[in-house]
């Protein structure tokens, strides 16, 4: 699917630490007409692209365990046990599949958890991350080493905040493949895990690229799905790429298998597959191909139900909840230079600590931000973006976008992850030698003061 910019970008399709920093302007009717203009010149991105899946995420709270949990084998009666009462498990009529309806579900999770009270997420709410590819191998010579390493980027974010992961290469209904593969997929996990309160939606080419920032969860705390779009290109513009289908929050409850069914009925499952895609072909005049999409279907959704559906969905645009790479690759050696001199000034940033701590620290980097001019999420400020989303690259097939070359998109990727990699890696005493470079080195004392 396609990746969310700001509307000031051009290439605007689906697409911080600072709860909430806002994007440093907001979107002026010019830079609105670039994104609606060039939405058609990208429009062949989002049926390019191939959907990636969803991971489990378990929250605890530090104060319950004076030590670490690496494994739920450490503590088998919190984890391991599952007492006799009988459950909706138990209910045959109950199927984890798309195609068949699910009802009382909310009481259905209220009384599992009533008997697995362990999972009660101590005071926070917890979240699911699913991603993940196709069965096959790639076809790019290249692309299953890149799968890993955005992989890697994940299951580095994960740890970091408390969050298991969970990588599908599984398709869980035969006809919805590509970008429908995802609704199939995060229904199941829903039910798999019912002591997830949200299932956040994370494409496989989509990079954290501040491993600091958290889910500012209780902004959507009177909402059911949040997607990265913009209102006004949603009900006025009437854009296809208003929002970004590829990166998504939704909460487990009764509310968002009732949508997903409704979405899910516009995709290749469903007997008006081919009037769908007609349907929204006349309803888009930027969009340029008649099949129906998981993107084109929920703006389509949100136009003609909006009553039904509207008010339980968020539309983020404050920070990049998925950012589109093009605007972004070229201005992190700029971000990585001005933290650093936020950094030398404050001592209490440079001292080494553990990984497990980075929570702390990252609290504090942000109070210090908050004070500094121009750090403020968006194309016009130099915070780190959230994710960075490379729409349209096709890192596994190859099969890149002709917007792009191959090599813009390679550098991009390597950027991106070397990025992220080395807020990780400064936690172990390393940094990659160059923005490009697979090479690492050791971390000097006090850095960055001294480098």
């Amino acid at each position: 699917m396609m990746s969310g910019t700001d509307p000031s970008s051009p290439s605007s399709a689906r697409t911080s630490k600072g709860l909430m920093t806002r994007r440093s302007s907001k979107p002026s009717l010019f830079s609105d007409g670039l994104v609606f203009a060039g939405g058609a010149g990208v429009a062949l991105l989002v049926f390019w692209v191939v959907s990636s899946f969803f991971s489990p995420v378990t929250v605890v709270d530090p104060s319950a365990f004076p030590f670490s949990v690496s494994s739920s084998a450490a503590f088998p009666d919190l984890h391991d046990r599952d007492p006799p009462g009988a459950t909706f498990y138990d209910d045959p009529s109950v199927s984890y599949t798309i195609d068949r309806p699910l009802t009382g579900w909310d009481a259905k999770r209220r009384d599992w958890l009533r008997l697995h009270p362990a999972f009660g997420g101590y005071g926070r709410e917890r979240v699911l991350m699913v991603t993940g590819s196709q069965p096959g191998p790639c076809r790019n010579p290249v692309g299953d080493h890149l799968l890993l390493r955005f992989f890697k980027n994940k299951v580095d974010y994960c740890r970091r905040h408390g969050i298991e992961l969970f990588y599908n290469t599984a398709l869980l209904h035969p006809a919805m493949n590509t970008f429908w593969a995802k609704l199939p997929m995060v229904r199941a996990a829903m039910l798999a895990h019912p002591e997830a309160d949200w299932v956040w939606w994370v494409d496989s080419d989509a990079a954290f690229t501040d491993m600091d920032f958290e889910l500012p969860l209780d902004r959507y705390r009177d909402h059911n799905l949040v997607v990265h779009g913009w209102p006004h290109l949603v009900y006025e513009a009437r854009s296809w790429v208003s929002l970004n289908a590829g990166v998504f929050l939704i909460r487990n409850c009764q509310w968002s298998l009732d949508f997903m069914a409704v979405w899910a009925a516009t995709g290749p499952m469903s007997p008006d597959y081919d009037r769908w895609g007609q349907l929204q072909k006349a309803e888009f005049k930027d969009k340029l191909f008649n099949e129906s999409d998981d993107q084109s279907a929920l703006v389509y959704l949100l136009l003609k139900q909006k009553d039904r559906w509207g008010d339980k969905i968020f539309l983020e645009s404050d920070y990049y909840f998925e950012g589109y790479w093009v605007e972004i690759v070229g201005r992190l050696e700029n971000m990585t230079a001005k933290y650093a001199a936020v950094e030398r000034q404050v001592q209490e940033l440079r001292r080494r600590h553990a990984e497990v701590a980075n929570g702390a620290y990252g609290r504090l980097r942000d109070g210090h931000l908050s004070g500094e001019d121009g750090a403020v999420s968006g194309p016009n400020g130099w915070r780190r973006p959230f994710m960075t989303h490379f729409t349209g690259c096709q890192p596994c097939s190859g099969d890149h976008n002709k917007m792009y070359s191959g090599e813009s998109c390679w550098e991009g990727m390597q950027r991106a992850l070397h990025f992220a990699d080395d807020q990780v890696l400064r936690d172990y005493g390393f940094r990659h030698a160059d923005p490009l470079s697979g090479d690492v080195e050791p971390l000097p004392f006090d850095y960055p003061s001294t480098a």
